[in-house]
């Protein structure tokens, strides 16, 4: 069964509270999504820390119920 797009923002959310978080549903078949990321949290922080960052949030779901995501974090402007 997809994840929905509002359960993937609200554990990124849970986890990471001050994000910004913008989730695509790339195929339309809520199996394939990409999300954008946007923190403060994120500071000083290499990428893969970023992205390690989101994982943890989305608690080992990423390769189960959570299909694919094509991630990109950010730090706010």
């Amino acid at each position: 069964m997809p994840m929905p797009a509002a359960e993937i923002e609200a554990l990124i959310r849970a986890g990471i509270p001050d994000a910004q978080i913008e989730i695509t549903d790339l195929a339309g078949d809520g199996d394939h999504y990409a999300a954008r990321v946007t923190s403060a949290s994120f500071q000083g922080m290499p990428r893969i820390k970023q992205h390690q960052a989101v994982y943890a949030a989305l608690g080992g779901r990423m390769g189960g119920v959570l299909h694919a995501l094509q991630l990109t974090t950010a730090l706010p402007d």
